[in-house]
């Protein structure tokens, strides 16, 4: 049976792993959708771009990673130690960069600022920064989201459609 992650990967565990996210109720990530007659490959720029995001914030190194139709394989290396050595404000930023909260530059810098002060939210962030579990849900969650907010805008506009159809 599957455990969680976090149960499997300590955070303060170094080392190299393989991972699968992988999508429920026969959704499709990526590729052409016989069943529903779409195709989703642009979603495959998405899974990229997000992990090249998160490769620059967390203390984890992409080694390989391969999108599939229905789930994707990540293998990365995680470098505990590295989390260590930087500074407050280097933690602050980072997290920042994967939770920006604003647009705003200067609502951001104080942002960061504010957290580089707080040490007990410096140290649960550099946590959540070298932690496998962490670095695999801020990859799924948002591409969950934005998948869901495309297909739901696609379900609204087809019933738009039908309603305006005359019986």
């Amino acid at each position: 049976m599957p455990q969680a992650r976090e149960r499997t990967v300590p955070t303060n565990c170094s080392g190299f792993y393989h991972c699968v996210s992988r999508c429920v109720r026969r959704a499709w990530l990526c590729g052409y959708d016989k069943v529903n007659d779409k195709n989703y490959d642009y979603r495959r720029q998405w899974v990229e771009d997000r992990l090249m995001a998160l490769a620059e914030a967390y203390s984890v190194s992409i080694y390989a990673y391969a999108v599939m139709s229905n789930h994707l394989h990540v293998v990365v290396k995680v470098d505990a130690v590295a989390a260590q050595h930087w500074s407050d404000e280097e933690v602050a930023r980072r997290w920042c960069l994967v939770f920006p909260g604003s647009d705003d530059p200067e609502a951001q810098q104080a942002r960061i600022s504010n957290i580089a002060a707080a040490p007990e939210r410096v140290a649960t962030y550099r946590d959540r920064l070298r932690s496998l579990s962490w670095f695999m849900r801020s990859l799924a969650e948002p591409i969950a989201r934005q998948t869901n907010r495309v297909d739901c805008a696609d379900v609204r506009r087809a019933t738009k459609s039908l309603a305006a159809t005359p019986a």
